[in-house]
């Protein structure tokens, strides 16, 4: 469907600059200390000392998202590092926050399908997918 179209890529790269945007905006105001942020930090429950290694992580994490060669591997740790996010806003009560990290991260696997051909090519392969899927059930049904 949408392999061999050019644009194609250069759109998931594009749609790839805003989770790279939020991901640094927030690492910044990690490693810089933002007032406003540490505050926010310290209300959720989370210690100022462990702003350091959060923004590593996050830049870590970015920076393998943004190679193609480990894209997927970095997709996987962003979602898991904004799913704690998400689960850490959950937990004290307030849906409203978790809007961004998961914004972010959908937005992220996204970018990644469109500049990603062999994402796209598995989308060929459903049918084989639903057949192995069929296969495994009637297996486990079995004993």
């Amino acid at each position: 469907m949408l392999n061999g179209k050019r644009w194609v890529p250069w759109a998931g790269w594009a749609i790839s600059l805003w989770p790279a945007f939020v991901i640094i905006s927030s690492a910044t105001w990690k490693l810089t200390r933002n007032a406003w942020y540490v505050g926010e930090f310290a209300r959720i429950g989370w210690p100022d000392s462990a702003l350091p290694l959060l923004a590593f992580l996050q830049l870590a994490s970015l920076a393998l998202f943004l190679i193609p060669r480990t894209a997927v591997l970095g997709a996987i740790l962003l979602t898991g590092y904004l799913g704690g996010a998400i689960a850490t806003y959950v937990r004290i009560g307030e849906f409203y926050p978790p809007l961004v990290p998961l914004s972010t991260s959908m937005t992220a696997w996204l970018g990644l399908f469109l500049r990603e051909p062999r994402l796209r090519r598995s989308e060929e392969h459903t049918s084989e997918l639903q057949s192995l899927r069929h296969l495994v059930c009637r297996l486990l049904l079995e004993k």
